[in-house]
This record gives C-alpha cells, structure tokens and sequence, in this order.
C-alpha cells in the first residue's frame, strides 16, 4: 500500500482532472491548482458531472461520489499545497516552465515530499537539474483520458532514489493503474514503442506501395490491430503526432528506425491535422470517416493454370492448403508452365527480386502475403511488380476473393505492408529492452495498454516466429539497403539460442 495520502496537482486540464479523478476514487485527498482558478471550478464541476453519471450508472454509490468530490479541493495559490505528500504537475510541455514550477515547489512542500512530472516528452534528468534536491524528482507519464488509459510510466530520471519510483508504483496500483518502470530516455517507453507503427505505415504510403486507407485495412484486418497507423494519426492530430516524430528521431541522434516522413510535415503546414480539422489522412463528414468503397474482385478465370514457388516452405504450404480448400489444381512442374499464374511468398523480399533470382516469367508473377496465414475471413494481400500485366493480377485478385475473402492489391515492397509494420513494431520493441529502458514485461504491458495493440510486441514476434521476423528484416534490410531494417540485437542474439523475447537474460536471473 502506498503511504501517500494527500495529492497536490499543478494544471487543472485534461490530465489534471483525470489524475484528481481516479486520486479522490481512491480514497486520496487531492489538492488541486492551476494559474487560472476558474479552470480548476469548471474541472471541479465536471468531475461532480462525472460522479453522478457513475451513480446512476451504479458503478459508484451516491456515499462514494460525495465523498470523492469532497476530497477534492480548490488552491488558490502554491502555498496551499505544502502538506501534500507528492506534487504532480500537468502543466504546459516547456522546460523552462516545469523547471521554474519545481524549483518554487522546493521552497513550499516538505522535504520528503516527492515532486512528479506528467511529461510525455521532456527529460527527467532535466527537469530535476534545476531542484536541490533531483532525488525525489520522477516522472509519472499518465495517458489520456486517465480514468480509463489504465496504465502509467514511472520514469526514473538520472538521480532519482529507487524508493521515490517505488512509492509511485504503490501508488499507480492503489488507483487501479498499472505502473512500469522506465529509464529516462526519449519518449521513454509508449511513445517510443509507438515508432514503429506510424513511421513505418508512413514510410510504405511514401514509396506508393499502398494507399491510407489501405494500409489501415491491412492492419486491422489482416494483422489483428484496433487501428491502422493513419486513423491513429488522425485522431490523435498531426499537430501533436509530427513534432512527437521529429522530436524523437533527433534525440536519437537521427536513429534510422525513427525517420520521419515528408508526408506528414506538408499535411502539418497545410492545416490538415485530422479529425479535428474535419480533414485528414480521412474526409470527416458529420464527424464521421469517409471511405471510398474497394473494387469488387474480379472473375475468376476459366481452367486457370497455377504454378507456386516451392522456394519457401512455410508460404508455400500456406497457399497450397488454401488452393486445395478452395478447388485449384496446382501445378506440379518443377518451374512454371507456359500461361500459368506464378504465386510467389516471399517473406521480407519484394516481387521483383524473388522474380530475378530465380529468373521467373515477372508479367505472370505474383505474391501472396501468408505471414498470418490465409483462412477465410482474414484479409488477403496480393502484390504485383511493376513488371505483372493487370490480366495476371485480377487473376490473383480473384483467386484469393474466391471464398467471399477481403482482398487487398498492393504495390511491389519489400515485406509486403503488415509484414514490414509489424516486423518494425517488434523490432523497436526488442531494441528498447536491449537498451534496458523497461523489462520485457513491461515493455509488453505498456504497449498493449497503451496503444491497444492485439499482443504486446515482444510477445506478438513470439507468436508469429521470432525467427520468421528476423528473417523478414533481414530479407528488407538487403533489398532496400536501408539501415532502418537492421535487426535489434536483442532479436538476432534470442533467436540464435532459441529464447523467447520475452525472456531476460538468465544469468541475471540466477
């Protein structure tokens, strides 16, 4: 249980009222201030708001919002918040400011009162340099809204005493919060998991390998996610997701794996943020997405001839078993029969160079994504060369739509689309616990909660093959020669020994 029993917070915004809200359920009296004291009354007044739609929804009793409403208590000054037991500030992203706040709040609070900052991006270590005492500094990095994004990174700056972070984990879980524990380190740990999927899904859209919404399609459908990476950016805003990107890719030192795109800077200075500019990566009409309907799938040839690269064991299994499902004879030759559809599976390689290594027909070849299988009802993925002819790649279209299937065609690309994201997704992820940033179950808990992904990362490369997705990046890293695909360590080293990535390293267990 955690000793802390009064609570001062500094802004009365959005995370600050959602941090009163879920201290006052538990039971902590919250001291609550902000610059502008009709802010904290309106904050006051929403959360009574809150209170009783809890009421009469039944989840709280009419005794436990009137008592969590008088826990709360207006400040009118900084002074006033000298008897609390931690300080928690949500004020504005600037250094300067949180520095300034936290060195008046050392003048005020008791010496063993520990100081928090909400930041989502600025150094702990940083914010601590300008206070006499950095130990009992720490960050404590909610989401929004708090009350029900119900995880929180307890960052450790550079001087912070492990027991400060610790009180801070009590803390989380007596609010009904789950804590990780983090290394301060930029963006450090949501939002920096959360690079690979918007850089990524942006890179693809850039080389016109598919379009917004199709990329959205294929993540949600084929690979298993909530969201794809353009609707999270429209709902979250441009105007905050693009200085996040730029922000951390240049406090990695211009780390590769946290490029930025173009794409996103030109939408940003044009105004189109998103959701909350009615326009988007989306058309907003209503406050409703707009979405071209897809082609329907063409007809199925008659008598077609299909020819499937032997090459890759697992994709070729894959689609054998789905043609036989399906009625298709397959073509047994040892290389491709004059006039016959050549289905290929690369994984990590684009059409192209499976096309000139094994010197196949490229106006008749195809590829069919089978990293996450093909049953029915999973959204199927067909690529094409620039060199396939449209009469080879409706054919393709229709044979995977045959079974009433979602089908997606894309452009030639290296990992396909979901491949390439997901691959990236777990490859950030390995490289964050081998930098030690957060532990492995940790790393997974935050992402999953935090960005509701379908598994955590490290766990999602376990499902689908540690050694399949080293294989993948690899594959990538050679055909685009981009350093960007380079595999994390922690990825390459697990999979030589045959250990989980989600394993720590045993001697540090012993």
């Amino acid at each position: 249980m955690s000793a802390i029993k009064t609570i001062g917070i500094v802004g009365a915004g959005a995370m600050g009222r959602g941090i009163a809200q879920i201290a006052a359920q538990s039971e902590r009296d919250v001291l609550l201030f902000d610059l502008d004291g009709k802010v904290v009354d309106a904050t006051i007044e929403s959360l009574q708001k809150i209170w009783a739609r809890q009421v009469e929804k039944q989840r709280m009793t009419q005794s436990q919002a009137k008592q969590a409403l008088q826990r709360i208590h207006k400040c009118l000054t900084l002074e006033q918040l000298a008897g609390a037991g931690l300080v928690v500030e949500a004020v504005v992203e600037r250094l300067d400011v949180k520095q300034k706040l936290f060195s008046t709040l050392e003048s005020i609070v008791a010496p063993d009162c520990i100081l928090a900052s909400n930041t989502s991006s600025l150094s702990i270590t940083a914010i601590a340099r300008a206070c006499e005492r950095p130990e009992r500094v720490v960050g404590y990095h909610f989401f929004n809204p708090v009350p029900l994004m119900k995880v929180v990174e307890v960052i450790d700056g550079l001087r912070t005493h492990p027991q400060v972070s610790d009180e801070l984990m009590a803390l989380a879980r007596a609010m009904g919060h789950t804590p990780v524990r983090v290394k301060d380190m930029p963006g450090f740990l949501v939002n920096h998991a959360g690079r690979g999927m918007n850089v990524e899904g942006l890179k693809v859209a850039q080389e016109c390998v598919a379009t917004f919404s199709q990329v959205d399609a294929i993540m949600r459908e084929q690979a298993g996610f909530r969201m794809g990476p353009f609707e999270l950016m429209d709902l979250t805003g441009l105007d905050v997701s693009h200085p996040v990107m730029e922000s951390i890719y240049q406090q990695f030192y211009d780390e590769p794996r946290f490029r930025p795109s173009p794409i996103t800077a030109v939408r940003l200075q044009g105004n189109v943020l998103g959701r909350k500019t009615g326009e988007g990566f989306y058309a907003y009409v209503d406050g409703q997405k707009h979405v071209a309907l897809e082609p329907a799938a063409p007809s199925l040839p008659q008598n077609l001839t299909v020819w499937v690269a032997p090459w890759h064991a697992v994709g070729h299994k894959r689609v054998a078993a789905l043609l036989k499902g399906l009625g298709v004879a397959i073509s047994t030759a040892p290389m491709p029969p004059d006039d016959a559809l050549v289905l290929v599976t690369p994984y990590g390689e684009d059409v192209a160079s499976v096309v000139s290594r094994y010197r196949l027909p490229p106006e008749r070849t195809v590829a069919i994504d089978t990293l996450f299988g093909l049953e029915q009802g999973r959204r199927r993925v067909v690529m094409c060369s620039d060199a396939t002819l449209s009469r080879w790649r409706d054919a393709a279209h229709a044979l995977m739509a045959a079974d009433d299937t979602a089908v997606s065609v894309i452009a030639d690309s290296a990992g396909f689309v979901a491949q390439r994201m997901v691959a990236t997704i777990v490859n950030v992820a390995c490289d964050i616990a081998q930098q030690g940033i957060a532990t492995p179950d940790d790393i997974d808990i935050a992402v999953k909660l935090g960005l509701g992904y379908p598994q955590g990362p490290l766990s999602l490369g376990d499902s689908l093959g540690s050694g399949r997705i080293l294989e993948i990046l690899r594959a990538m890293q050679t055909v685009t020669g981009d350093m960007r695909y380079r595999p994390s360590l922690w990825l390459q080293r697990r999979v030589q020994l045959g250990m989980p990535l989600t394993a720590l390293s045993a001697w540090k267990l012993a």
